[in-house]
């Protein structure tokens, strides 16, 4: 085995402790940090800004994006992704190489998963209006108690598009409330899950799905569920997956939560169904385009609940992205495949 020097970078701004960690790995990483803040990241850097930080030398790059020409970067083998999406990364050269892309996937499942419960249980319990009640000092009589009366989550029918990491901790979650779920994958795609996740959580012989669709069968999936919660990639096979159409299909109750990309909805339309409340309600974490502008009628929707983009963060978020690296920075060394590594020609 060679003892030559592997040189790894982050853009990002870990502690002292994360950083240990990294080096923990192995004697032959050298691990530099050159962060770009959050606020540069934010404001998408460009290729300049990426030019100040990288260095020849660097192999294994741990970043947000990649916006640079690769010619900086001439021994880069594998980059390390931050989010479960690499949207980020399409149309760059990084993208059209053949160099090593993994995501963050599993590190979201827990505290997305908790948010999505939290929304379903929200709609099933009248939190919203209980919330406005208590604003307004308002306590109602007995007879208008009778609309607080819950929907209750169990036995209900789940719908989960997208059975990842995420799809399958809010199945592991939904189950634990008695409700039945359906999910969706690939036709002829094993139920087992090959990716990285936290002990202890998720589905990973995928066997809570009473039954799994493939997205062809869409249609005869909405029909079914009560709830829906939208878990996919954006990909042009997803793009506006729920349109007019699709909300046609589902039940005048049916709650739908989106914490995948907000493209997969087709806005216009989700606003003529919550409108004419052919559909119970929705609660999106993710919309087109971000930041939602002010004037969209999504604000204003009393079936609508809308959080900026947040589900996704954590406390733990750091540490856990950290604890993927260095187990891929462990099968690196040793030869072994990576987790989560992305298929470009699926988009994730």
């Amino acid at each position: 085995m060679s003892n030559e020097p592997i040189h790894v970078l982050s853009v990002l701004d870990l502690s002292d402790e994360l950083l240990a960690r990294l080096r923990a790995v192995s004697p032959r990483l050298v691990v530099r940090q050159q962060s770009l803040s959050q606020n540069q990241l934010f404001k998408r850097p460009g290729a300049e800004q990426f030019a100040e930080v990288l260095t020849p030398e660097v192999e294994i790059l741990y970043t947000f994006m990649a916006p640079f020409d690769l010619s900086l970067t001439p021994k880069l083998r594998w980059v390390q992704g931050i989010s479960a999406g690499v949207d980020n990364f399409y149309d760059t050269p990084l993208w059209r190489s053949e160099i090593a892309l993994t995501n963050a996937s599993g590190v979201h499942s827990v505290q997305i998963a908790e948010y999505v419960l939290g929304m379903l249980l929200s709609y099933a319990h009248h939190f919203p209006t209980i919330s406005r009640l208590q604003a307004e000092a308002s306590w109602p009589s007995m007879r208008e108690k009778r609309v607080f009366a819950t929907r209750e989550l169990r036995g209900k029918t789940l719908g989960i598009l997208g059975y990842g990491a995420i799809g399958r901790e809010v199945a592991r979650l939904a189950s634990a409330f008695g409700m039945r779920v359906l999910a969706t994958k690939r036709a002829g795609q094993s139920a087992t899950f090959d990716g990285w996740t936290l002990p202890g959580t998720g589905d990973s012989d995928g066997s809570i799905p009473a039954r799994f669709y493939d997205l062809v069968e869409l249609h005869t999936l909405l029909p079914e569920c009560d709830m829906l919660v939208l878990a996919l990639p954006l990909s042009q096979q997803t793009r506006h997956i729920i349109g007019q159409a699709e909300l046609a299909l589902m039940r005048p109750h049916a709650f739908l939560v989106n914490i995948g990309r907000g493209p997969l909805i087709d806005h216009d339309a989700l606003v003529e169904a919550l409108r004419a409340k052919s559909i119970g309600g929705v609660a999106l974490d993710v919309t087109e385009p971000e930041p939602l502008p002010a004037d969209s009628p999504l604000w204003h929707l009393e079936n609508a609940r809308i959080t900026p983009h947040i589900s996704g963060l954590s406390v733990y978020y750091d540490e856990r992205v950290i604890e993927l690296f260095c187990e891929n920075l462990r099968r690196y060394l040793n030869g072994e495949p990576l987790l989560n590594l992305v298929q470009r020609e699926r988009g994730y």
